[in-house]
């Protein structure tokens, strides 16, 4: 019967997916394109804007640029630099306060997807008055956002383009999803300067994280030819650069190709969902503190071993568009050529194929929270039982 509902659910989601109007950010490219925001913020006769980052992306002076061009055309900005991983409601309760105060008009969302993820709730907090908690869930923001622009700092998250935030609640020990097409942001900037130097293991789990969105939506039963063509080329763009990208990060065309894999990955998932990788990944960073992308490296190829008996002609698909095989071969070998591929890219970035924190003891708990999360929400090609989870994390421990 519960498996009965979720497949129901799913072809409810199926139905609206293809009835919602998805904004996309106008996107601006270029090596030192994130210098220029100061001509989009003046387009919109925005002159006052609160930026939201952190610690680590103002000690590298990578808004240096930007707040340049700030400076030089009488833009005014307060800067919100204490996101920390993962951001918390307190953290965007301090960045409304700072916002309120400052009487801006607009935010800049500069760093990884935690800024993001926060710079979006701080806007929607700013629309609509209502406390992060309210926010829960789909379509609850209400009242236009201030003008929101963002400048992903890493080659992972598509944070910049969906319509979700993810936050966590560490009393709780728990992530949640506010999900609202008012989220996305009106324009982002993928500027390869500002990867350059990012180190090797945050390349390759931000990296993973991309892929994980991408081979999640090309699975998911409700995909739209929109998100299975831009998960296709995800996918592909990331075989081809992401091993260059960790060995040489000086490499422009790769890290470039990387920002538009990452970003392509964003607006796949924005429309398919995720599955049980992302949903395990969540759990484990909330009880472990495991970095996310990290998380989803380690899992995604045994999540794709429980799951490929129901999907095999999609995953050969994806295995054949990543240039891993040709189209006339064995499907069920094309499939195992595409679990063993991210297996040879995992352990090529030093990432394990286990997670060290992890506990037997907690392992029915993480189960039930995992289950909670992705029955029925998520539109995986195989629904898993508390058991299989069980079984599954299993396979985790070290």
């Amino acid at each position: 019967m519960k498996k009965l509902f979720a497949r129901i659910r799913h072809n409810l989601y199926k139905i609206l997916i293809r009835i919602i109007n998805f904004p996309q950010p106008r996107i601006i490219t270029g090596y030192g394109s994130s210098g220029s925001i100061y001509k989009l913020l003046s387009d919109q006769n925005i002159d006052n804007v609160l930026v939201v980052t952190d610690n680590g992306i103002i000690d590298a002076g990578l808004t240096g640029p930007m707040l340049a061009g700030f400076d030089a055309n009488n833009i005014k900005y307060a800067i919100y630099d204490r996101v920390k991983p993962d951001p918390g409601i307190s953290d965007i309760e301090e960045g409304i306060k700072l916002y309120t105060q400052n009487k801006c008009r607009g935010i800049i969302a500069f760093g990884g997807g935690s800024p993001i993820d926060c710079a979006k709730v701080i806007a929607a907090r700013a629309a609509s008055k209502k406390p992060v908690q309210a926010l829960k869930g789909s379509f609850k923001v209400r009242g236009k956002l201030p003008f929101l622009a963002a400048v992903p700092t890493t080659a992972g998250t598509g944070s910049e383009t969906t319509i979700f935030s993810v936050i966590s609640d560490r009393e709780k020990e728990e992530k949640f999803t506010i999900t609202d097409p008012k989220l996305t942001p009106d324009a982002c900037i993928l500027d390869p300067a500002l990867i350059v130097n990012l180190p090797p293991h945050l390349t390759a789990y931000t990296g993973m994280d991309a892929l994980t969105h991408a081979v999640e939506s090309y699975l998911s039963i409700i995909g739209t030819s929109f998100s299975d063509q831009k998960a296709l080329e995800a996918t592909k763009l990331i075989f081809n650069n992401l091993e260059e990208s960790y060995r040489d990060g000086s490499n422009l065309e790769s890290r470039k190709a990387m920002l538009e894999a990452a970003h392509f990955a964003g607006l796949a998932f924005t429309r398919a969902i995720i599955g049980y990788a992302h949903a395990a990944a969540h759990n484990l960073g909330a009880v472990y503190g495991i970095q996310h992308g990290l998380a989803n490296a380690v899992v995604l190829p045994v999540v794709l071993e429980y799951s490929r008996d129901t999907c095999t002609a999609r995953m050969a698909e994806l295995a054949v568009h990543g240039g891993l095989g040709t189209g006339s071969e064995n499907e069920s070998d094309l499939g195992g050529r595409l679990i063993e591929n991210i297996r040879q890219i995992n352990a090529a970035m030093s990432i394990p194929s286990t997670i060290k924190e992890l506990k037997e003891e907690d392992i029915p708990y993480l189960a039930e929270k995992i289950d909670q999360e992705a029955n029925p929400a998520y539109p995986v090609p195989k629904l898993l039982q508390k058991k299989d989870l069980e079984k599954l994390l299993y396979d985790l421990l070290e």
